[in-house]
């Protein structure tokens, strides 16, 4: 009895120390094994660990997306249009050793405010660079502006075995006081843009109206010149028709002239003419021999 009342503790002390010297790491995380401050473990795979019992020391991180809020930034864009700008970073602990002996003993504080730092300096040298204003932060060029800041914040938190996996611009507001002068700025660029653009439609519209004009007078002259054409050869037409007919019948020509004239001469209703009786206009209005009987006469 003497001996199993002393086994007894000796079997227990031995099991504690099989227990403590087996450690879990599961998949949300990653962990060192630590002997004096030394590493001498790095299990970055879930499963069992094991470690020697009241001298090593299982440090365990995190494996998942982190997310960092920052404080509002204020940049000077290069329109000198001052703006208030809050962000948030999401990351990873990528080199669980580089990360341990980055921020040692200060663990996730001092990384996020290291990283917390890295972010506010490259938000501001990227949105305060030449080229970039205040427009160009408001527009959808806002994704490419992002995309360099989380390149250049995630080459400088590699010192600190971290990755950055996305940074967001959330709120961009103008600070209070420069609220007034900086919207009064933009209304007078909107009016300067509105009277450029009313500069050009007028410009515009004149060229197209001279244009117009221009050709309005080409398609009249055009016109013009084909109209003195068709007269001219309608009336080449007409004299070729008339010197056709008299030479066919000169007689009959003549009475035909002779009615035209008395049509052209007797037009009106209450015409007078004063002539002699004895006129050749009335030759054919004297005798139904016409002048045929005149030149009878004659011979």
């Amino acid at each position: 009895m003497r001996k199993t009342g002393f086994l007894l503790p000796v079997f227990a002390i031995i099991a504690a120390a099989a227990l403590s010297s087996v450690f879990v790491v599961d998949e949300r995380e990653k962990a060192l094994v630590l002997r004096f401050g030394e590493i001498v473990q790095v299990r970055t795979d879930p499963g069992l660990g094991f470690k020697l019992p009241l001298i090593d020391e299982v440090v365990r991180f995190e494996d998942r997306i982190l997310s960092l809020e920052t404080d509002l930034i204020e940049v000077t864009p290069a329109d000198d249009r001052r703006l208030e700008i809050d962000a948030f970073v999401l990351y990873r602990i990528d080199d669980i050793v580089q990360y341990r002996q980055a921020v040692g003993s200060g663990g996730p504080a001092r990384a996020a405010n290291d990283l917390s730092g890295i972010l506010e300096s490259q938000i501001r040298a990227v949105l305060g660079s030449q080229g970039v204003t205040s427009n160009t932060i408001l527009s959808p060029e806002r994704s490419a502006l992002m995309d360099q800041i989380r390149v250049r914040s995630d080459a400088r938190a590699n010192a600190l075995g971290l990755e950055v996996v996305d940074v967001r611009l959330r709120q961009t507001n103008l600070p209070e006081q420069n609220f007034d002068a900086t919207l009064q700025r933009m209304i007078a660029e909107r009016e300067r843009e509105a009277t450029d653009e009313r500069a050009r439609g007028r410009e515009a519209a004149q060229r197209v109206t001279a244009l117009a004009d221009r050709t309005f007078e080409e398609i009249i002259s055009e016109a013009r010149r084909d109209a003195r054409i068709i007269e001219g050869e309608a009336d080449a037409e007409r004299n070729k028709i008339f010197a056709e007919a008299y030479s066919k019948d000169a007689e009959f020509f003549e009475f035909y002239r002779s009615l035209a004239a008395y049509e052209e001469a007797l037009k009106g209703s209450n015409s007078q003419m004063v002539m002699s009786p004895d006129s050749e206009f009335f030759n054919y209005l004297r005798s139904d021999q016409g002048s045929r009987s005149e030149e009878g006469e004659r011979n």
